[in-house]
């Protein structure tokens, strides 16, 4: 097996910055979109594609394919003889001439060889077919009062090409119909049983009872569904059982905000026929897939309209939908719906209830709102049927281009074409605010009552975070300080600052809604130990009578700025996939995604900043829209519940060790670059000699001293703090995400308290707190602080983070890799599972079936990707790993030496830092030869930092090659 190692700097490396981006108007849009006028005849691209990246891609090419010579023989013929498909829509006013339908055929127009014509309604009603205009592609579809036998006779007469069929649309009118069909595809449906009024034959019986009914012999509980027959008649009603209160659901087609009402009526219809359900728990959603074509589906989650009846409405006045990811038997679903139906342009309505996917109701043509990838997507897809279709027929000299698919075979570093096959990366989280704790002692017997009525006396210790719990703790602090404020001797031992602080931070942001705050409550049955008695044994060195320690956490979530950064980086690493340039919906990652030949998933650690940077990643990388709690809840998997970040315990006594020795070595108070010292301190603090820490060991030189200057600069920022707090209107300058300059003083004034103890020793444990909050605030608060020494806080206060956050995770080699096994060897276990199944895959799963490949140029293509979004423990721990735990059996090999030698300049390992495996086959070599796979690994430190001329520099490219092992360097 061949290796390659490349450490990036972009498209991975995402400035840490905030990032506000321009509405996208219809004016924006349509200036978009003059600007991809494309000059080749033949081809048509959803964004930029320049005349470079068109000849880059012929370079490949082999004879006999679409090549630049082919582009210019079928310029030549179009201009001697031009030939145009006209694209006819025959539907009624309000459909046609709606906004979906205006953006697809806008875009359909920009085809060379495609031109639209929408009939005017009067011709439809009132013409006869004879007199209808002449197309070779025919848009037709139903809706209320379209005259459907007659565009039938059109289509016998003029015989164009349908994109959707006329006959089947009948079948769609009749809800009975459309099940039978449905069942005949295999199509999972909820249990259902017709009630056939209309029909003569005997059979139809209907018994009611309170709580049931039985319709031909077939007993439905309540609740369930009361279905028309006819597709036309939205009047669905949902009978409730009286054990919660009976009466009924009574759906219809939206007005205005409601789309049902609840109605006390509990007796089904006696007239009429109906089709009787089991109602399907969905937890108040459901799901509407698009599909155009059997290979493309899209779907969107909205409010059941069965919930409340009230529709969810954006500022604009559009009901709110999230768009979803189809699993794979979903997927299989709409491919079945789409043929079985004969729509190429279909809808219909999705249920997920107990594991499965049921559909409840096909509508024939149906067209996205408001999604600009939809309209793309449609457009694209459909302009490629068409001249797929009639080109040949018509003389069109148009060839399907080569980016229409993903070319299945591409460059590795190693210079050979092979074929990927899986990619795994694993990413520290985005932006986020300081992490802050504050502990306190409470005696209170409302915090008391708190701890017991959550069961906190069984263990001695309780964690609050759920909205309710945690606005009982915030109630009680109101209480107390309301006390204070108003008896003159108030009966309350808890210190009133911490009562102020424990309410400000749970009164942030005004909810509780995305913990980002949690509460611990620990039993002390003597009270907290006196001060300077840490090992005390008599219960008079306690503070007296049983008390509770709470400890308040906030902080650490993901900013706004950290969710840009997220979703730019998931658009960014579609580019590492084949054909995703030039931002192409045809080729690359989405084509790949969404012909069901990409096995994905995400695994993420159960805070909340961790798993909100993989939603957003998502987000960008598979070109989703709406809020990223949808994304979160079906695309995110949480790690920890299968142990993939969980951490040794002998592995953190060990690092604790590693830092008591590393709080020494920092503690002293003499230049440790200093000629003759350099070598001993590098031996003691740095014997990896990378080439960060050496650097930093030389820019502090004296520890001590160092601390000494950043303490003082933390004392004049508080000072800064408490000046402007001062100033007239300073409560009127919004700090970032809600912070208060209270809080802001807190968190500083704390760092101050802590950082240098009464016996004038520093607590090194602090520094990385002190660059945490530093480097949020000279990212988000600097306009607003105005404290002139934020920079030379921030250098010197990274300089000695540099060395103390690396060395953390081990001094030596030894501890190095004993601390990294602890914290991640299930996740080099599953990463090893992960390469090793791509190279014995197991076929039954997550491929596309072959016999439902058409349109798919390379059906056996399959590429697996895993990604690991983790904290910054891990990272350093694989990092670790893959440096030192002899990866390499050549230790003097040249290119892996120069790998190793950036990776050991860089200092820090910023936000979404990523370390990406990518694995290549070549399927034309024996399955036993070294050369059949081929491994790479990227590594990016992530976001630059606040400083860009710190950040290191970009790597290396070096000229030669060792026989075994490629390492490359971009």
């Amino acid at each position: 097996m061949e290796m390659s190692l490349s450490c990036d700097r972009l498209p991975m490396s995402l400035p840490l910055k905030e990032v506000s981006s321009p509405p996208l108007t219809d004016s924006v849009l349509t200036a978009k979109m003059k600007e991809l006028e494309m000059e080749e005849p033949a081809r048509f691209f959803i964004g930029e594609h320049t005349r470079d990246s068109i000849e880059s891609d012929q370079s490949d090419i082999s004879d006999g394919v679409y090549s630049l010579q082919d582009m210019e023989d079928e310029v030549d013929m179009a201009m001697k003889s031009p030939k145009i498909v006209t694209v006819g829509i025959c539907a009624m006013q309000k459909k046609s001439h709606s906004k979906p339908m205006k953006e697809i055929l806008w875009r359909l127009e920009r085809w060379r060889y495609i031109q639209t014509l929408i009939f005017d309604e009067k011709v439809i009603l009132n013409e006869p077919v004879e007199k209808w205009p002449v197309v070779e592609v025919l848009i037709c579809f139903f809706s209320q009062d379209f005259p459907l036998d007659k565009a039938l006779q059109y289509t016998e007469l003029r015989k164009p090409f349908l994109i959707n069929d006329l006959k089947a649309q009948f079948g769609i009118q009749d809800r009975r119909e459309v099940y039978r069909i449905l069942e005949s595809q295999g199509v999972e449906l909820p249990r259902y049983a017709v009630l056939d009024r209309d029909s003569d034959e005997p059979g139809c019986m209907l018994v009611e009872s309170d709580d049931h009914i039985e319709v031909n012999s077939v007993m439905f509980n309540k609740p369930f569904v009361e279905k028309p027959v006819s597709a036309a008649d939205h009047n669905i009603y949902i009978y409730y059982p009286t054990s919660a209160g009976g009466g009924s659901q009574r759906l219809f087609r939206k007005v205005g905000s409601r789309s049902s009402v609840y109605s006390p009526e509990s007796r089904v219809r006696k007239s009429g026929s109906y089709i009787y359900e089991d109602f399907m728990p969905t937890d108040g959603t459901d799901v509407k897939v698009y599909t155009v074509g059997p290979e493309y589906a899209h779907a969107e989650a909205r409010k059941s309209p069965a919930l409340d009846g009230k529709v969810e409405r954006d500022s604009e006045g559009k009901e709110i939908r999230y768009p979803v990811i189809l699993g794979n038997d979903e997927k299989l679903i709409a491919r079945k719906v789409c043929l079985a139906f004969k729509q190429m342009v279909c809808g219909f309505d999705l249920l997920r209830a107990d594991g499965k996917a049921y559909v409840c109701d096909v509508n024939g043509f149906s067209f996205v709102k408001n999604s600009v990838k939809y309209y793309d997507d449609c457009a694209y897809l459909l302009g490629n049927v068409i001249l797929r279709k009639l080109a040949p027929q018509l003389d069109i000299p148009w060839k399907i281009p080569p980016q229409l698919e993903d070319p299945p075979f591409v460059p590795t570093t190693f210079g050979r074409m092979m074929e990927l096959r899986c990619v795994i990366a694993v990413i520290r989280h985005g932006d986020r605010t300081p992490k802050q704790k504050m502990k306190m002692e409470v005696k209170h017997a409302k915090f008391f009552h708190i701890f017991s009525k959550h069961g906190g006396f069984k263990t001695g210790q309780l964690k609050l975070k759920h909205p309710k719990q945690l606005q009982e703790i915030l109630d009680v602090s109101r209480f107390l300080l309301d006390e204070i404020r108003h008896k003159s001797e108030p009966d309350i031992e808890e210190k009133k600052s911490n009562l102020e602080q424990l309410k400000a931070v749970l009164e942030m942001y005004g909810h509780f809604s995305g913990i980002n705050r949690k509460v611990q409550l620990k039993y002390l049955p003597h009270g907290r130990p006196k001060k300077n008695k840490s090992h005390s044994s008599s219960e008079d060195d306690y503070s007296g009578g049983p008390s509770l320690i709470l400890i308040l956490k906030w902080g650490g979530e993901l900013t706004p700025a950290g969710r840009i950064q997220a979703e730019e980086l998931g658009k960014a690493f579609r580019f590492i996939y084949p054909g995703g340039h030039g931002d192409n919906p045809g080729c690359g990652l989405l084509r790949l995604h969404s012909t069901y030949r990409h096995d994905l998933k995400i695994y993420a650690s159960d805070e909340g900043r961790v798993q909100m940077t993989a939603a957003a990643f998502a987000k960008g990388f598979l070109a989703l829209e709406g809020e990223l709690t949808p994304i979160l809840v079906q695309m995110v998997k949480s790690a920890n519940t299968n142990g993939l970040l969980d951490n040794d315990c002998e592995s953190s006594k060990y690092q604790n060790m590693v830092k008591h020795h590393l709080s020494e070595a920092m503690q002293q108070d003499r230049d440790l670059a200093a000629d003759s010292e350099l070598e001993r301190s590098i031996e003691t603090i740095a014997p990896t000699r990378a080439r960060s820490l050496v650097h930093s060991l030389q820019l502090i030189r004296n520890p001590v001293l160092m601390c000494e200057t950043c303490y003082e600069l933390m004392h004049r920022l508080t000072d800064c703090i408490r000046t402007r707090m001062g100033e007239p209107g300073s409560h009127d300058i919004e700090l970032y995400h809600e912070e208060t300059w209270e809080l802001m003083l807190r968190r500083w004034s704390k760092l101050e308290k802590d950082f240098k103890t009464k016996s004038g020793q520093f607590d090194i444990s602090k520094i990385p707190d002190i660059y945490d909050c530093i480097k949020y605030d000279m990212q988000h608060n600097q306009k607003r602080l105005q404290f002139s020494d934020t920079e030379q806080l921030y250098l010197w206060s990274k300089s000695l983070a540099d060395i103390i956050i690396p060395q953390e995770y081990g001094i030596t080699v030894e501890d190095k890799l004993t601390i990294s096994q602890g914290i991640c060897l299930a996740l080099l276990r599953k990463i090893r599972g992960d390469l090793m199944n791509v190279m014995a895959p197991d076929e039954s799963t997550h491929r596309l079936n072959p016999k439902y490949s058409k349109g798919v140029m390379s059906p056996g293509r399959h590429v697996r990707t895993r990604l690991y979004f983790t904290s910054e423990s891990h990272i350093h721990s694989l990092l670790n790993v893959l440096r030192y735990g002899g990866l390499v059996q050549r230790p003097n090999d040249e290119q892996w030496g120069r790998a190793m030698e950036y990776v050991g300049s860089v200092s820090e390992l910023n936000y979404l830092t990523q370390i990406v495996i990518m694995l290549y086959e070549d399927p034309s070599k024996d399955i036993q030869s070294e050369h059949r796979f081929h491994v790479e690994l990227h590594f990016s430190p992530g976001a630059i930092c606040c400083l860009p001329e710190q950040c290191s520099g970009p790597g290396f490219r070096p000229h030669s090659r060792n026989e075994n092992v490629t390492v490359y360097f971009v």
